[in-house]
């Protein structure tokens, strides 16, 4: 990394944090580094058993009397990868590079989300020169697979009343409110029958596809690559005498929009090259249809050899019919606009994976991941209904839709936005946006177990997050130190 790079505490302390494996889950190493840091820094640290880390550090000289302050940032990260890239995620550390004003990581996701927000709270505590009242700083884990740790949180683990969230991706935009979400998973039961005698093996995949956030990349208008697979599967399924579907795999993460999707079917071989043109004219039709979001999106076709010494294997085709015409019928996307906010997402829901489960030799699983998400609790049951109704009609064994997490309202009276905007303003000479995000934040839990906490959240500017893609413009980070700093500054007058 770029020693010139600026704050340059902020930017060392982010090189450390990458050279930490952190995947969510698996934040041992980070809670370590942080115990580690505090105890260098001279600081008072707490571990709750969730694992979360609070990190307090006394007021300025004059400043004790000011209200607490709380920097809060999460220390686990996204883990995707480009296909084909080897790298394990829980031993090897991000390689970062600088690329003019960006930094991006070499084929894997950076982990600025959120190792940035955890580096500036780190800088927060280290820099004897900031104006501040008392400072707690709180580093949540497993905030991108469930929010365990802002959910496990006890009431009183720290004791400041205004709280700022440094997770967001949009430098001059101050936000005010989050979705709440909630994760609808079902699953088919399959028998894995023979092939039919002379049916023959393809390999059907679509990769190169943008992904990203599922919430705040979900209005882009990005294809799915689970749902662009399952149309053409349907397609399969009308046109073609007896196809079986053999395998399908999609998608990662429950909050990222998947970016490729395989699937294996067997037809009969007469009927190769219809299928090699059905594919070319559905891949030419939906490249057309998003030509300007997705011009990296691929499709391919390849036979595949039946295996000598055993027979080939597929879902019993009764369950593939209903894998396939579930896929085909689930909502994607956007359902409704806030009316409010015309700019902000209401509802929405993603098919986030598709996955084949063979562990149990005679009995295959598949198992499908969706996620939906909306500013109104009743806005988000309606979305899982729905859901959940599609795979109830399609005969799935099992539908479960989990606890899920509060949204967080806005607060338009809050006196910490105030000062946020005013301070600015008077940095940089204009006014910041004030949003609403359709993506989840912890705060909306912390709101829960904290009634009455002042909150915002802020962050540098990142693209592609939750993908490979994902990037920090280096120009934001200083300004959002600068204003960081100045909210500290003026809090403590």
């Amino acid at each position: 990394m770029e020693s010139s790079l600026r704050p340059q505490a902020v930017f060392d302390y982010f090189r450390q944090i990458n050279a930490i494996p952190r995947p969510s889950k698996h934040e041992e190493r980070m809670i370590g580094f942080l115990r580690q840091f505090a105890q260098e820094q001279g600081l008072a640290c707490q571990v709750d058993d969730a694992g979360n880390v609070l990190i307090s550090k006394p007021a300025s000289e004059g400043c004790e009397q000011a209200p607490g302050v709380v920097l809060q940032a999460h220390i686990d990260m996204v883990c995707e990868k480009r296909a084909g890239l080897d790298f394990d995620f829980l031993t090897q550390p991000i390689q970062t590079v600088v690329e003019g004003e960006w930094m991006r990581a070499e084929g894997t996701t950076l982990g600025a989300d959120d190792g940035i927000g955890v580096a500036m709270a780190m800088a927060a505590l280290t820099d004897h020169s900031l104006r501040h009242g008392p400072l707690e700083c709180l580093f949540t884990r497993d905030e991108e697979t469930g929010l365990t740790g802002a959910f496990a949180l006890k009431p009183g683990f720290f004791q400041g009343r205004s709280l700022i969230n440094l997770d967001s991706e949009d430098e001059g935009e101050i936000f005010v409110g989050c979705a709440g979400g909630a994760n609808t998973v079902a699953t088919f039961s399959a028998t894995p029958l023979p092939l039919p005698p002379g049916h023959a093996l393809f390999a059907l995949s679509v990769d190169g596809l943008k992904g990203g956030h599922s919430g705040d990349d979900i209005n882009k208008r990005r294809a799915n690559a689970n749902k662009l697979l399952a149309r053409f599967l349907y397609q399969v399924w009308q046109e073609f005498d007896a196809p079986r579907l053999a395998d399908i795999q999609g998608g990662n993460l429950h909050n990222a929009i998947p970016r490729d999707a395989s699937a294996l079917i067997a037809i009969n071989p007469a009927d190769k090259e219809r299928l090699r043109v059905a594919l070319n004219v559905f891949a030419a039709e939906v490249e057309r249809e998003f030509h300007v979001e997705e011009p990296g999106m691929a499709w391919r076709m390849e036979s595949v050899p039946l295996p000598a010494d055993s027979p080939a294997l597929a879902i019993d085709p009764p369950t593939a019919r209903k894998v396939v015409l579930a896929l085909q019928a689930l909502h994607n996307g956007i359902l409704e606009m806030n009316q409010d906010m015309p700019d902000l997402v209401e509802t929405s829901s993603n098919l986030a994976s598709v996955k084949v489960d063979r562990s149990a030799p005679g009995a295959w699983r598949i198992i499908m991941e969706t996620s939906q998400r909306s500013t109104s609790l009743s806005g988000r049951l309606n979305m899982s209904r729905t859901v959940s109704s599609v795979f109830v009609l399609a005969g799935a064994d099992k539908v479960e839709t989990g606890e899920g997490y509060p949204g967080w309202q806005p607060n338009p009276d809050s006196p910490l936005l105030k000062v946020a905007v005013d301070t600015y303003r008077q940095l940089f000479g204009k006014a910041p946006k004030v949003r609403a995000i359709h993506a989840g934040l912890e705060c909306g839990l912390f709101s829960e177990k904290y009634p009455g906490l002042d909150m915002i959240s802020m962050g540098p500017t990142l693209r592609g997050v939750h993908s490979p893609d994902e990037r920090l413009l280096i120009p934001t980070v200083p300004m959002v130190w600068q204003h960081l700093t100045a909210i500290l500054d003026a809090l403590a007058r």
